[in-house]
């Protein structure tokens, strides 16, 4: 009876299709035609399955180099940099990826990405945001705010961590000890990155 569950499960999962495949887009031709009567200046609308990309294949070895996207709102940190490993402040705990690394998804907390290049390490205080690691060892890193550790002012972080260490001690509503505890936490790990 186990045999027989087991195999038909095995030989069902080898059929099944996974949420993460992209399925080949097809055109409906009689629409496509009736769309070209009625506008013939305009391209037929395009279905979602057409902007999705296919996967990129996984490696069937394991490369010498990740490839880091870190970028902001406003401007890319990092494009398409081959650095040799990154550490991610995430807030799970700090994560180190190196090429081959599992696709992983983690949620950024305050804290020091650091790229590590040969012999040159670089370093960026993170407030928040996302990693993405992808199979194909490629690292998409999305930050709210980042800034080189090197130009943090190591007085304006003490006096800003007094300065929420006080309003939090003084709090009196919910909302005021969340935001109060919010700039203890960020200048914490600010004066964490400066000290360490």
């Amino acid at each position: 009876m186990f045999r027989r569950a087991t195999s038909t499960f095995l030989s069902r999962a080898a059929t099944r299709r996974f949420s993460t495949d992209v399925a080949t887009p097809t055109t409906n031709s009689s629409f496509v035609e009736a769309w070209r009567k009625v506008s013939p200046n305009i391209d037929p609308p395009k279905t979602p399955l057409e902007f999705l990309k296919t996967r990129p294949p996984v490696p069937s070895t394991i490369p010498t180099k990740l490839t880091v996207n870190f970028v902001l709102p406003y401007h890319s940190q990092l494009a398409a940099k081959e650095v040799d490993s990154v550490i991610i402040p995430a807030t799970t705990g700090e994560m180190g990826v190196l090429p081959g690394h599992v696709a992983t998804i983690a949620e950024l907390k305050p804290g020091v990405l650091t790229v590590q290049e040969g012999t040159d390490t670089t370093k960026y205080f993170v407030s928040s945001g996302f990693a993405f690691i992808h199979a194909n060892s490629v690292a998409d890193i999305i930050a709210v705010e980042a800034v080189p550790v090197n130009q943090l002012d190591a007085d304006l972080v003490q006096k800003g961590l007094q300065e929420f260490t006080q309003k939090l001690n003084s709090a009196t509503t919910d909302l005021e000890k969340a935001e109060a505890q919010i700039g203890v936490d960020v200048h914490s790990a600010l004066n964490s990155a400066l000290t360490g």
